[in-house]
């Protein structure tokens, strides 16, 4: 499906997420509007969710943590997995990755992605759709920031992630402590991201693969 013209401007705003202010994202304060706007403007959303709309904190720790260490990234190409908005992705451009590949299944995350690079002033940014069923592609980093909010993604996600480790890609997680977070990844940095939904800030971490 396509996303309507002007759909973006419509239903979202420009924001700077705490954690990363460098980043410019269209993001929606009522996601529930969104969602039946979804509906109403693309003619039925289908399996697209608003998850492009909101700042996950997994993801702005692990953005906050490239853009800190450029070297990371710098002069790579990064697969940004899960991409969502294109924030984890956004920044590993502005850190000065050589080439991203922002991946997602959502129609609407891969037509949001470029505005917010835009938005953000990063070049080099790429959406692409789901890899998780495809060949690996050629990519020396892999960024997944809350890739594991349920049990049917982290089944997708856990066997990629460690083929891609096995084959030679640096692989970094950013996740708020999810249940389905898997065993043997190796603790690199910690942040704690103001979550406009509660009081207090959420502590996400930054996990790699050893």
């Amino acid at each position: 499906m396509s996303v309507p013209e002007g759909f973006f401007a419509r239903h979202t705003r420009l924001v700077r997420p705490p954690l990363v202010p460098e980043v410019a994202l269209h993001l929606a304060d009522d996601v529930s509007a969104l969602w039946q706007a979804m509906e109403d403007d693309g003619g039925g959303a289908g399996d697209a969710s608003p998850f492009w709309a909101a700042a996950w904190v997994g993801g702005q720790g692990l953005a906050r943590h490239v853009l800190d260490h450029p070297d990371l990234v710098a002069g790579k190409t990064v697969l940004d997995l899960g991409c969502g908005s294109g924030l984890v992705g956004i920044a590993a451009a502005l850190a000065g990755a050589r080439r991203v590949l922002a991946s997602d299944v959502d129609p609407y995350a891969l037509a949001v992605v470029p505005l917010n690079a835009a938005a953000s002033g990063a070049t080099g940014v790429e959406p692409v759709g789901d890899v998780l069923d495809a060949d690996l592609p050629e990519v020396e980093v892999v960024l997944a920031g809350d890739v594991f909010y349920d049990l049917r993604m982290a089944d997708r996600v856990r066997p990629w992630l460690f083929t891609a480790w096995v084959r030679g890609a640096v692989v970094l997680v950013g996740d708020p402590g999810r249940s389905q977070l898997p065993e043997g990844l190796r603790e690199v940095a910690g942040y704690d991201v103001p979550d406009s939904g509660v009081d207090a800030a959420r502590r996400t971490t930054v996990w790699r693969l050893p």
